[in-house]
């Protein structure tokens, strides 16, 4: 990865860290969990087991190896060699159980234990950066120390909370974000769309262009010109790249930014919210942010952050 593009992601990464849990992995015994609106973290403490997707694609885990799950996806932890049974977290439960241990309750020592929990990771404060994953994404970080040491000091500040612990856990969690970005793309290409995208420094400055003024008068023209490309090969591009076209991508982030404004709940008019995300009408913008959400920007507003 270009050391500019690290520099890019250190300045405009936005994390989120909810409460881990220790899952228990016993032997013979599965760990099933539901898919979540966020994406989920599995950083594996002692032991060793395997991670099995929805797909059906398994994967090892070892000491200090981290798999990240994408939004909504099913999978399970489990031991080596062959389950008899399993235990299963509520599906319906949006988040992990608060309970600081979560366990295949067995009388039987753990074959691997695994710090879980729910992250955001979002580039420019609204776009995920691992929102196009589309299965179980595992990496070895057992050779970074520095890895170790950080869920270590996460974990601490977790049970042991003092003044400023979120903004801790944030800034230890962005450590380790940056050494899993350095890992997939230290070859000759980035296994995860969105920073393959960003490597591009045509597509980068026009996602800077966007992020830093949603509300402009944006066109494909537009982008393309800041592109320095033709208007079809930048079209082209950029939806090869990102997964959607210029104009999806700049509506998208409008309405992620709006979704933002609301959460922040500083009050600011519904109108002024709509003029900052370039809607010239409150009812386009209150329309758009349903279609996208399902709720309405009302709704939005009175929900907990």
């Amino acid at each position: 990865m270009l050391p500019v593009l690290i520099d890019k992601l250190l300045s405009n990464l936005d994390i989120h860290v909810e409460p881990f849990s220790l899952c228990e992995v016993s032997p013979r015994l599965r760990l099933r969990l539901p898919g979540s609106e966020r994406v989920m973290l599995h950083f594996v403490l002692t032991g060793s087991g395997v991670i099995l997707s929805a797909a059906g694609t398994v994967q090892p885990l070892e000491p200090c190896w981290l798999a990240v799950v994408p939004k909504r996806a099913q999978h399970s932890l489990e031991p080596k060699g062959e389950t008899v049974r399993e235990c299963s977290i509520d599906p319906d439960s949006e988040t992990l159980p608060s309970a600081p241990v979560i366990s295949t309750q067995s009388t039987e020592p753990p074959e691997m234990i695994v710090a879980c929990g729910l992250v955001k990771v979002r580039y420019g404060a609204v776009l995920g950066l691992f929102d196009e994953l589309k299965d179980v994404l595992v990496e070895d970080l057992s050779d970074i120390p520095q890895v170790r040491a950080a869920f270590k000091d996460i974990l601490a500040e977790q049970f042991d909370a003092g003044p400023g612990s979120e903004a801790m856990k944030g800034a230890l969690m962005s450590q380790c974000i940056v050494h899993l970005f350095r890992r997939l793309c230290e070859g000759s290409s980035c296994s995860l769309p969105w920073l393959a995208a960003l490597e591009d420094e045509r597509l980068a400055r026009v996602l800077d262009r966007i992020l830093q003024n949603p509300a402009g008068p944006h066109t494909v023209e537009s982008l393309a010109e800041v592109a320095s490309m033709s208007r079809s090969a930048f079209a082209e591009t950029f939806a090869s790249a990102f997964g959607l076209p210029p104009m999806s991508m700049v509506r998208r982030i409008r309405m992620e930014r709006a979704w933002k404004l609301l959460e922040q709940g500083d009050g600011l008019p519904m109108a002024a919210v709509a003029r900052r995300v370039g809607f010239s009408s409150r009812s386009h913008f209150s329309r758009a942010f349903k279609k996208q959400f399902g709720v309405s920007p009302v709704t939005r507003r009175a929900m907990p952050g």
